[in-house]
């Protein structure tokens, strides 16, 4: 069932790095919280870095293994399911958090084991 490879992740990782920075404007996020807009933006500029630097076919600079790549994508999933506890994230600002990381905990389940060249 596992379906999502390397290649597929490396092509979703710049669309969603660059909505993690447009969408909370788009939104209108922070109305509960103004961190709510602050650390999408923050976590988009970090996604746009850390896939320029990824060793897979879309990285430029290639220097960070891809399996850490998915490490930090889950990390952020987790953050992002915690920050509307922790932050006090409300109303809009909490559902655009759950949805984001839901939805990176299941790109990153979902992902195919690489075989081994």
């Amino acid at each position: 069932m596992k379906f999502v490879t390397k290649r597929i992740h490396a092509f979703l990782d710049y669309p969603v790095a660059l909505a993690l920075i447009a969408l909370p404007f788009l939104l209108g996020l922070g109305s509960s919280n103004p961190l709510a807009l602050q650390l999408s933006v923050a976590v988009g500029v970090a996604a746009l870095v850390l896939t320029l630097l990824t060793d897979h076919h879309l990285g430029v600079f290639r220097v960070i293994p891809y399996r850490y790549h998915l490490l930090i994508d889950f990390l952020v999933a987790v953050v992002f399911i915690l920050a509307p506890f922790a932050l006090s994230f409300e109303g809009l600002d909490g559902y655009y958090y759950w949805i984001n990381g839901i939805a990176v905990l299941i790109v990153v389940s979902l992902h195919k084991p690489e075989v081994a060249d």
